[in-house]
Parts: C-alpha cells; structure tokens; sequence
C-alpha cells in the first residue's frame, strides 16, 4: 500500500509572527549585553556612603575581569596598579562643583613566580599585604571595599543634594615605560569601569546605588 501525504498549508497569523519577532529582538537585546557585560573589564555593581562617628566611609563592590594580555603581564612580574577614585560634589549651575568630599586609594596587583601567588599590597604606601593562591581569590579581595575613610573638605548639610561619583581604573602611569608606550591607543591596557553617578542627600544613614542586574 502506497500511504502519500499532502502538506497542509495555512494562513500565517500576523500575530503571532509579531510576537515572535518581538522575543527574537528581545533575546537578541539580552544576549548583546550580557555580551557587554562579560567583556567590561571592571562592572560597579554596589556603591554606598555609611555614615559613622568619626565621619563617613565607603562600601563598595566592583566585578573587575582580566583579559589575557593582563594576565600574561602579570605572570611577566609586571605589578598592575588599581586606582578607586569616590568624589562627593555639590553642583552649582553659575560655577564649577563645589568639592564636599574624596577618597582615593591605589591597590598593586603582582605575581611571584617562585611561591606562584598573587599579591594585593593595599594602603598610603601599599604596605599592608595579603597573598593567594589563584588570580579569581585575589580579584575577588580586590573588587570588594569596605570602611574606606572619606576625607571631607565640608560638613553635609541637611536637605541639600549632592552628587556622588565614583570610578576604578587601571593607573597606566604606574607601568614601565616600555609598557606604557604598548599601553598607548590599546584597547587590552585600557582597563576602566565607566564613572557611576547618583545623587545623594541627608539625613539618611546610608546613602548608597546599586546596579540591579
């Protein structure tokens, strides 16, 4: 017995075509910044101002991703260097920013090829040390700030809004020289987060932004 079949043929739904072309753009949207944000080198994903007795303090998480040129430099003995720049500004429309507050501190990132571990040397002249024994321990310790003291150059004062700006970067000024003409116009030295900003006022405790995935 010959069994034949006929190919049924149906109207398209305009609709549904519709639909489908909208979950394909919104996939595709995804899929690009997830792309996006897996190659940023360094992501601020949390940021807060914590008011304490002797002042304020800065509490922030970064999520900081090497590429290989990074870390093949790394493993050559060169000592990458991390800046956090906080600022704290009250704007004003007729002059520049009044500065209110700031915290900057630079972090070294190195590898000792003899014990194969990292190092973070933290503080004013990078005196305080810690060792790990794989580069995600050491990144990890790195892209988390806790209790930064703020230097304040005024009092905050009640009902008034400020803006707060924060950043980190890879600080080329601190490579080699030979390394710093490669690092010139180079996409894999230019290792920097994007300049968060968000507006703060008191009298709330914590003052903070968080980027919500």
């Amino acid at each position: 017995m010959m069994v034949s079949f006929i190919p049924c043929y149906t109207k398209p739904d305009p609709i549904a075509q519709l639909l489908r072309s909208v979950v394909t753009i919104l996939l595709t949207t995804v899929l690009l910044l997830a792309f996006t944000a897996h190659a940023k080198g360094i992501q601020i994903k949390f940021a807060e101002l914590d008011a304490v007795e002797e002042g304020y303090q800065l509490n922030a998480d970064f999520e900081i991703t090497l590429n290989p040129t990074l870390e093949q430099a790394l493993k050559k003995g060169i000592v990458l260097y991390f800046v956090t720049d906080f600022r704290l500004v009250s704007p004003r429309w007729y002059w520049l920013d009044k500065k209110i507050a700031r915290s900057k501190q630079r972090d070294a990132l190195s590898y000792y090829a003899l014990t194969r571990q990292y190092r973070l040397s933290h503080g004013s002249s990078l005196l305080q040390k810690q060792s790990f024994s794989t580069l995600k321990e050491a990144l990890r310790v790195l892209s988390r700030v806790r209790n930064r003291p703020i230097f304040m150059f005024s009092e905050l004062q009640q009902d008034t809004e400020y803006i707060a700006k924060l950043r980190m970067r890879l600080d080329l000024s601190r490579l080699p020289k030979p390394f710093q003409v490669e690092a010139l116009g180079s996409k894999e030295w230019n290792l920097s987060s994007d300049m968060l900003q968000w507006s703060i006022k008191l009298p709330s405790q914590k003052l903070h932004h968080e980027n919500k995935p």
